[in-house]
């Protein structure tokens, strides 16, 4: 994953800058991993097949739709803290820690094991980066990526309940 230090604007919020530099980098690698999630779930729902057809299809919209309010949620906790958002596709896609969608995944079955795998993935960088802004001191960015954190967990759920029986 590229790391970038770009430049901080001044705030009156009290946190250090060495501390609201290092949570801008935190933000920005969710933020990129959000975008992609994002795109891979657009990707699911676009070419999904089989019988599970609608249901699928109209699963990964309301999980991408959720996702994008992420994606806006941490970049502006970034630029609320100083930071420059780093937000564009093709920064996500050069920074994201999440592996690419494989493009002959569309059976139904095929999709909600991608899926998964992906949120998981995604749940886990997500809960760890809890325990570091809380270690950095900041609970306001803490208590975002618990927010993030429960509704991957509920979307989880949701795409593993079709694997389970």
């Amino acid at each position: 994953m590229a790391t970038t230090t770009a430049r901080m604007f001044e705030t009156r919020n009290d946190l250090a800058e060495d501390v609201r530099q290092k949570l801008v980098e935190l933000l920005n690698a969710r933020l990129a991993d959000s975008f992609d999630l994002y795109s891979q779930l657009k990707q699911a729902h676009w070419n999904v097949k089989g019988s599970d057809f609608i249901q699928l299809h109209e699963l990964y919209d309301e999980i991408a739709e959720s996702v994008l309010g992420f994606v806006d949620e941490i970049a502006e906790r970034a630029t609320a803290l100083g930071g420059l958002a780093l937000g564009t596709a093709r920064m996500a896609a050069e920074a994201s820690t999440l592996e690419e969608y494989p493009l002959d995944a569309v059976a139904g079955t095929e999709t909600v094991q991608v899926i998964a795998s992906r949120l998981a993935t995604y749940g886990a960088a997500v809960r760890e980066a809890i325990d570091t802004a809380a270690e950095l001191g900041d609970l306001d960015t803490s208590d975002l990526f618990t927010d993030v954190s429960r509704a991957i967990d509920k979307h989880l759920w949701f795409v593993e309940a079709h694997l389970q029986s």
